[in-house]
């Protein structure tokens, strides 16, 4: 082989040496990357900064050191929270001569008291990362604290410290910690804290502990009917409050709902849950995890189904209804207003925002904790009980109707446009117990290992060559014209348009899976413009998903994980896996992985995640939905240029140089 192959640099090359090598220091990374730690710079996860704060002080109150939190919003988007818990350390922190534990922990990535347990027997926040998020994306931060009859304070913009931490006073009976901050505009815009927000989390926090105290007030101006200027918190009942306030007036099956609380010993954790069935509702669910919403539930929630569907079964048996062995959990909490909360050690969460709780051992600790309540609850009051298992078998009833409605439907058309279908539905055969699925798979290549990986009894897999027309900007003649989409809409069998009937639809979930890539990104939201446009019913009611396939595999020795994005990716580095020597293999495509692997990670209903697809219900949100499809997906190119050019300060460098 000739040496000159290797003395020449292709044509248009730049070099790649040392100093193209950066290296983040201190909380640099939060700022350059944001997304990473909060989710993103919108208002959610603007608004996930008050949340961070102020679950570190109801740390301090689940722990039994404060009674009291007091939640302040100023005019010039300021928030103020504060408690009168023991107080951040101020002293000198021996790893870093110099320099106090308050400014480390305000400073430094993953430092903080709740990685040992000493501290914090439960806790919200266990990363460490929260507070000094915070700090890195404000303009500006005071933190004072209250300890050993002594105020100090420290300021610090954007991260870094104004100066050192110094002694402000004294005080002869107050402690705790308050920390003020203002989000930073080059960060959040001119984004600001919506006080009705704030106002209600305030109070659902209050709600979880019934031993704090919250105290919120507001400046005159932000004030309005919903949001007094200053209101106190304080629920004796916990949860049995919060849901009795919540129900109101309706009438439910039962007369009195069904609530409690769990403790177990040894540190092992806290339950607490409150249930009811109201008549006419489509429900509510609220899950909680050491005081920390988790808007996605995760293995909490599958503990209390499991405990819920059991004990309605063996309530069924015990009262001679035999076909109560066919109850699924959905026929349980369909409809129902469901809060519970649990407080346990080292929780573990899906990504830093904490949307999903994956902590295996919480599934068994809800399931014995509510199993023996509700069977005491069903059996105490046979009347109540037989109401309860009534309503829950007439939804089941309801189901599997519908159910077999769809796999008479399903088998005619089959058999009626079989001929139209060669080689694209792998239909299933609708003989198990689970719901049926159809899965829009991206490619020939991941059709070929989803067909594999699938459950056949229940999973159907209708392959799409690439990105598919875009109908939002296609006439009709054209969309009629389409081969993918008349594949599409004769699989689904409910009509398009106004002639849209979800009840004709033959399968309960439609999953849209595409790689988890960019391109894979653009098909799924060209699918969902189709389905918002020609199906709306079809979304309305739910039945639309968007599959979670991971973007890595992380192995360190036997052990593999995966990560749907670099956020989790990050988030599993620093957890499950800190300290270890890792291989980290990213895939490139649904059709790179195993069928096994695809199972396992996106198509198990037991391991994998899914998004619902929803519509608002409120005809201005849903016209606002309505605008921004068309605005986005339309014919007119100027909008989507003004919508890029307007976010491209949120756009990621990585994605800009790549």
């Amino acid at each position: 082989m000739s040496d000159d192959l290797f003395d020449k640099a292709p044509v248009g090359g730049s070099d790649y040496d040392s100093s193209s090598i950066e290296v983040l220091e201190g909380l640099e990374p939060v700022r350059r990357r944001p997304g990473m730690y909060i989710g993103g710079t919108d208002e959610r996860a603007l608004h996930h900064l008050a949340a961070e704060v102020l679950d570190n002080a109801m740390d301090e109150a689940v722990a039994g050191h404060a009674s009291r939190i007091e939640v302040t919003l100023e005019e010039g988007n300021r928030l103020t929270i504060s408690d009168n818990g023991r107080g951040i350390p101020v002293d000198e922190h021996p790893k870093f001569p110099g320099k106090s534990s308050l400014e480390v922990i305000l400073t430094t990535l993953h430092s903080g008291g709740k990685f040992s347990g000493k501290a914090y027997a439960t806790s919200g926040g266990l990363h460490g990362v929260g507070v000094s998020v915070v700090n890195a994306l404000s303009s500006h931060t005071r933190v004072e604290v209250a300890r050993n009859r002594e105020v100090f304070a420290q300021e610090f913009s954007k991260g870094l410290p104004l100066a050192p931490i110094a002694k402000v006073g004294d005080t002869p009976n107050r402690r705790g910690t308050t920390v003020s901050f203002t989000p930073d505009t080059e960060i959040f815009g001119d984004r600001q804290f919506k006080p009705q927000r704030l106002f209600k989390l305030a109070r659902s926090k209050a709600y979880l502990y019934a031993g704090v105290e919250i105290r919120w007030k507001c400046a005159p101006s932000l004030a309005s009917e919903e949001v007094p200027q200053e209101a106190v918190f304080q629920f004796p009942g916990g949860l049995a409050d919060h849901l009795k306030e919540q129900l109101g007036s309706r009438e439910c099956v039962t007369s009195d709902f069904f609530s409690g609380k769990q403790d177990f010993p040894e540190d092992q954790g806290r339950v607490e849950w409150a249930v009811a069935w109201p008549l006419w509702s489509d429900g509510s669910t609220s899950w909680y995890c050491n005081t920390v919403p988790t808007p996605d539930g995760g293995t909490h929630e599958q503990g209390l189904r499991a405990a819920l569907t059991k004990a309605i079964r063996a309530f069924g048996e015990l009262t001679g209804q035999k076909k109560a062995k066919d109850i699924s959990a959905d026929d349980v909490v369909t409809g129902a207003e469901i809060m519970l909360s649990v407080f346990i050690r080292d929780p573990q969460f899906q990504s830093q925002t904490k949307d999903r709780l994956t902590s295996p051992e919480a599934a068994r600790l809800v399931e014995n904790a509510v199993r023996d309540h509700f069977d005491h609850f069903l059996t105490d009051n046979m009347e109540r009980g037989k109401a309860l298992l009534g309503s829950v078998m007439e939804r089941m009833d309801e189901r599997l109707r519908r159910k077999a409605e769809r796999e008479v439907k399903r088998k005619t058309a089959t058999n009626a446009k079989k001929l139209r279908l060669p080689g694209k539905l792998t239909d299933c055969s609708g003989e198990g117990d689970g719901e049926t699925e159809l899965f829009i798979v991206e490619g020939d290549s991941a059709g070929g290992s989803a067909k594999q990986a699938r459950d056949r009894k229940t999973q159907a897999i209708l392959p799409i060559r690439g990105k598919i027309l875009n109908v939002a900007s296609a006439s009709a003649d054209k969309i009629r014209a389409n081969s993918e989409i008349a594949d599409l809409t004769l699989a689904l069998g409910c009509g398009t348009r106004k002639d849209c009937d979800p009840e004709h639809l033959r399968y309960d979930r439609v999953i849209i899976m595409t790689d988890a890539d960019v391109d894979g990104a653009h098909i799924a939201t060209l699918l969902m413009t189709f389905f918002f446009q020609e199906m709306p019913e079809l979304v309305r009611k739910g039945h639309l998903f968007l599959a979670q396939p991971p973007l890595y595999r992380i192995t360190s020795a036997k052990e593999s994980r995966y990560a749907r994005d670099d956020a989790h990716r990050a988030e599993l580095e620093a957890t499950v896996f800190k300290g270890k020597k890792t291989e980290i293999s990213r895939f490139k495509g649904l059709g790179e992985m195993n069928p096994q692997q695809l199972r396992e990670t996106t198509m198990n209903p037991r391991t994998r995640s899914l998004t619902r697809i929803t519509l608002p219900t409120e005809h201005e949100q849903r016209f606002a939905v309505k605008e921004l499809v068309d605005h986005l997906m339309g014919r007119n190119p100027e909008h989507r240029f003004n919508f890029i050019q307007n976010r491209a300060g949120e756009v990621d460098r990585d994605l800009i140089d790549a």
